[in-house]
């Protein structure tokens, strides 16, 4: 189909634009952005023989074609890394384009779009630019508009496919829910997040002890539920394991491959795509189609791997044939361990876990990427085919989780640390202009979450020198192609989840973290880090080269003093001096609007730090 053709069939269905406006939306390029959860960089094979020079992760097999083939398509800025290691956070710094201490979005919190300090969102920001904005599966922002004495939920695509409304229509395997009442009988107070898997026939198997105290014709189902998919939850090596409670960490899928919910956010995507200018139904909703007069931005967040990890039985039974290498802790790492972090070892602890326990939950971890892997594919092949179709260029933007995962890793698992395995997450960029992201090649210069939206904005048509947009932290990641924008000497991060407050600085050579304030009380003791003794500040430093997995705390190390006082004093500078934003947004209900600011050393983030022992 020509392109003079499609503006044509522009400007009758939008009469109200002109054929030329029409044309000058429909150049720009569609923009798929695809994002992981929990993942781990060397669940991917490509990224494994950049870094390391081999296919296979250091703990065993990995298989990850569509990634690896993507990766051949564009180009992989393999030095990315998060700005911050919760879902919540990361995902913030995403949409934002800007660092948690510029946002004030350190954790989990609901915050509100009234405070003064607040821009738009990169979707919102795309919607501005002429495009249409969807979102399919984990969004994580939690962005609220206040409306008199309460806050809104504030959508920031103008459509949306979330799990919640997909799991009421069974298009799931495993799923909760908030439940008032079952079989026509109503409780006194509603179960939260009430587990349940979902069966190949669209049955619901609840897995809950207060359930069965509740209602007794439930009662042995968590038990059944546990035995039947294999279920290994995390657990407390003094408490011993529960049936309904803790992190799923291996398991098989109530339903096959394509029937989870991943598998389903990959379907409904393609549906979206094939249903051009119409309505089309998922489950009992109805949904528009694409719009064939307007350049496409879409999000799909997919879930995988993040637990519940639950494989469907094919791909576990391939995965479950290879025998991994376990990562081994010493308890002497905990000697020079900051409470920090050892606060986040004890919180996700794993090495009491059996042999067979592991290797499960390893297994499972990978084929669990392995399954993702495929749906990354699918939805990669119909957004080209599409763009194709329609003669129109295009951009995809795959971001390796919103940060990693550890698998015994430091005796642990889950994430929340400055460690390389919770924060190194690559991106690879795939463009129909291949001067701009050239096919298969590799970039080493530093990269960071933040440098997400400026790049695809710029791709959308934004001029990223104009004062709007000067509140973005990052780069567009073509002019890092390019060489027009310099390396980046470090890169930085904070968050509060879990650990409490804690901020890093990572320079290709070491990595630097401590202790940012002595709780999360907003406004409060904002510089109480420029006072703090440096014992105070729980400080940890890591020598990459002869330390890859962060083992050895050189912070107190009398050889590397020198080293360890320039990166606190850098970092100390960039996250607490250097146009810091806290607020305290009132927990869920999302009211607070005063920003509190701490702008000590404006223009500390130059990006530039010179080590010298």
């Amino acid at each position: 189909m020509s392109k003079v053709f499609i503006v044509a069939m522009i400007a009758l269905a939008c009469f109200s634009k002109s054929g030329v406006a029409a044309e000058q939306e429909i150049s720009k390029p569609n923009v798929l952005w695809v994002l992981t959860d929990d993942h781990r960089y060397d669940s991917i094979r490509a990224f494994n023989k950049m870094l390391h020079g081999r296919e296979m992760s250091e703990l065993g097999y990995v298989e990850s074609p569509n990634t690896d083939r993507l990766a051949k398509m564009g180009t992989t800025f393999i030095n990315t890394y998060c700005q911050a290691q919760g879902c919540a956070p990361s995902r913030a710094s995403m949409h934002y384009g800007r660092y948690p201490f510029r946002t004030g979005i350190y954790e989990f919190e609901y915050h509100n779009n009234d405070a003064e300090h607040c821009r738009p969102t990169l979707p919102e920001t795309m919607a501005e630019l002429g495009y249409q904005t969807t979102h399919v599966g984990k969004l994580g922002v939690r962005i609220k508009t206040i409306k008199g004495n309460w806050a809104a939920p504030h959508p920031i695509y103008q459509q949306s496919f979330y799990f919640k409304d997909l799991a009421k229509d069974g298009l799931c395997a495993w799923g909760k829910d908030w439940i008032s009442q079952i079989n026509g009988v109503k409780f006194d107070k509603p179960f939260q997040s009430l587990e349940f898997f979902v069966t190949p026939e669209g049955k619901r198997e609840y897995c809950s002890g207060e359930l069965e105290k509740v209602m007794p014709e439930f009662a042995g189902t968590a038990a059944n539920t546990m035995d039947k998919y294999d279920l290994l939850r995390h657990y407390n090596e003094k408490k011993g394991k529960y049936i309904d409670s803790g992190m799923i960490l291996a398991g098989v899928s109530a339903r096959e491959a394509g029937k989870t919910r991943d598998g389903y956010y990959s379907s409904i995507f393609v549906d979206y795509l094939n249903n051009t200018n119409r309505k089309f139904k998922v489950g009992t909703k109805d949904y528009d189609g694409v719009d064939t007069s307007k350049p496409l931005f879409c999000h799909i967040g997919f879930d995988f791997p993040h637990t519940p990890v639950l494989p469907p039985a094919d791909f576990r039974k391939r995965f479950q044939e290879h025998t991994y290498k376990v990562p081994v802790f010493d308890q002497k790492e905990l000697e020079t361990m900051p409470a920090q972090l050892k606060k986040q070892v004890a919180h996700g602890f794993s090495d009491h876990f059996s042999d067979d326990e592991k290797q499960a939950m390893i297994q499972d971890y990978y084929a669990f990427c392995a399954y993702g892997d495929v749906l990354v594919g699918q939805a990669a092949d119909a957004f080209v085919e599409y763009s194709e179709t329609q003669n129109q260029a295009w951009m995809i933007v795959y971001v390796c989780g919103d940060h990693g995962w550890k698998l015994n890793d430091h005796g642990s698992v889950s994430k929340f640390t400055p460690w390389e395995v919770d924060t190194h997450n690559p991106i690879i960029v795939v463009s129909s202009d291949k001067q701009a992201f050239p096919a298969d090649k590799v970039v080493t210069d530093f990269t960071e979450f933040v440098d997400i939206a400026p790049t695809i904005l710029a791709a959308g048509g934004a001029k990223l020198s104009d004062e709007k947009y000067q509140y973005l932290d990052g780069h567009n990641m073509a002019g890092v192609v390019s060489g027009t924008i310099p390396a980046r000497d470090y890169v930085i991060g904070e968050s509060h989840a879990v650990i409490g407050p804690r901020a890093f600085i990572r320079t290709k050579e070491y990595v630097f973290s401590m202790q940012t304030r002595p709780d999360k009380n907003r406004g409060k003791d904002m510089q109480w880090a420029q006072n703090a003794s440096y014992k105070e500040l729980d400080p940890a430093l890591y020598h990459m080269a002869s330390d890859p997995q962060e083992l050895k705390n050189l912070a107190f190390n009398p050889e590397y003093q020198k080293i360890a006082k320039t990166m606190q004093n850098k970092l100390l500078n960039i996250v607490l001096g250097d146009n810091r934003v806290e607020v305290d947004w009132g927990g869920n209900k999302a009211l607070g609007t005063t920003i509190f600011r701490s702008n000590f050393a404006p223009g500390s983030d130059d990006k530039k730090l010179d080590l010298q022992r």
